[in-house]
């Protein structure tokens, strides 16, 4: 039994690495010099709502490797300031900042405060936990992360300013929804081309009321 999943598993990996390699943006990103292909996502999130060129005051929560940090710095003013965040280190990108740093802990809400010294007008996030395999536990761990960012922009997105979140289907989406409304204004769910079909993500697009 235990080498039939094995063997399960293995064919599993390898379907899913020749996939992969094979994906059209993998190739795109590789090609135009992006770090992941999640990098599309955004492009294609921007093509949609028309938020890059206006802002330049950007903030990317769980934003390694930092492909969105790579588009927002493409597509916002040039004189554009913007930080990234995550727990991850990453390599750095020519006129972007970046903080190590766990987005529940106060050391990282300080440290944005300091940085931009005023409201911001852009953030954004594609985080997603680590999956633990209990849909249950995953979609509470998915839920937490995205309730976290909402606070954040509470505390730093000006009035207007948009904000775009991963967020994922699921039992207490309604729920989510109806909090989310407290705050915020224009609320939109779409998904990206460069979105997986068989993923459950899509992208939440929104104004700071």
């Amino acid at each position: 039994m235990k080498f039939k999943l094995l063997k399960k598993h293995k064919k599993d990996s390898t379907k899913w690495l020749s996939r992969h390699i094979n994906d059209e943006f993998v190739l795109k990103s590789k090609k135009e010099g992006f770090r992941s292909r999640s990098s599309y996502k955004l492009i294609q999130i921007n093509q949609k709502f028309n938020f890059l060129n206006s802002s330049k005051n950007i903030l990317d929560l769980g934003c390694a490797p930092g492909g969105w940090l790579q588009v927002s710095k493409k597509f916002t003013p040039i004189n554009s300031k913007i930080l990234g965040v995550d727990k991850l280190n990453i390599e750095s990108i020519p006129g972007v900042n970046f903080y190590k740093g766990d987005i529940f802990e106060d050391e990282v809400i300080n440290y944005i405060k300091s940085f931009f010294e005023k409201k911001i007008d852009l953030l954004i996030s594609d985080m997603s936990p680590n999956s633990t395999g209990n849909k249950k536990v995953d979609h509470l761990r998915i839920l937490s992360l995205v309730e976290r960012v909402v606070d954040i922009s509470n505390l730093f997105l000006k009035r207007e300013g948009f904000i775009v979140i991963k967020i994922f289907q699921g039992g207490m989406y309604g729920d989510l929804m109806i909090s989310l409304k407290e705050s915020l204004k224009n609320i939109k769910n779409f998904k990206p081309k460069a979105s997986r079909k068989e993923s459950p993500e899509m992208y939440l697009i929104a104004q700071k009321k």
